[in-house]
């Protein structure tokens, strides 16, 4: 089984076997300082098959409040869930948290897909995942569980697509935390054009204006 792909390391976690040079296991246990939760566009949060929609964006929490339950995501006509989450930067993903109830509403698998806008329940299950995931069903009293990443596939994320395929026995799913750990680049904007005159002399407008053009990076 290849840990880092199938299994959870703890938010300060013992260190087991080695998952090799793609697993970095010192930034999971550095908490507050690697979230990525101010890089998340919140407004461009989007779920498939939620009871609320608007609930989706209300598992992305502060550090501080990660153990929440207060708010959570509740899947609709069966177990599963697709969340769409946009970042505001280019990202080097280095872990995923979830969180769910200790009960058989806790999803069970998670399947991610990275710089994608087609993934939906018509073809989710044709498309490859970037990678996926068995999660734990019991977590202990304030521990986050935190799955590994393979940098190598996740080192230009600009958005990623969660499916959430089934839970531990339940009709439903629900998700109390989702989080990301890792390093940020603020994106360029394109460049904006600019138009003025150079001078505004009243008898320039009888005829053809003189027009300058200058680019600006903002």
């Amino acid at each position: 089984m290849d840990v880092c792909s199938k299994t959870s390391q703890f938010f300060m976690p013992p260190h087991g076997p080695s998952c090799g040079t793609e697993c970095d296991h010192s930034e999971l246990e550095r908490g507050e300082e690697f979230t990525l939760y101010s890089q998340i566009d919140l407004d461009g949060v989007q779920c498939l098959n939620a009871v609320d929609i608007r609930n989706a964006k209300l598992i992305f929490k502060t550090w501080e409040n990660r153990f929440d339950q207060v708010h959570y995501l509740e899947s609709d006509s069966d177990e599963t869930l697709i969340i769409q989450i946009p970042f505001t930067s280019s990202i080097k993903l280095k872990s995923i948290a979830i969180l769910g109830f200790n009960d058989e509403t806790a999803p069970s698998q998670m399947k991610v897909f990275i710089n994608r806008q087609d993934v939906d329940f018509d073809t989710v299950d044709s498309i490859e995942p970037t990678q996926e995931w068995d999660l734990i069903q019991s977590v202990p009293q304030n521990i986050i569980p935190e799955y590994p990443t393979k940098l190598t596939k996740f080192s230009n994320v600009r958005n990623i697509t969660i499916y959430i395929p089934s839970n531990f026995g339940d009709d439903v799913t629900r998700i109390t935390y989702l989080g990301f750990k890792g390093e940020y680049t603020a994106l360029n904007r394109d460049p904006i054009i600019t138009m003025y005159e150079l001078a505004a002399n009243p008898a320039d407008h009888k005829t053809k204006s003189n027009i300058s053009f200058s680019k600006s990076i903002q």
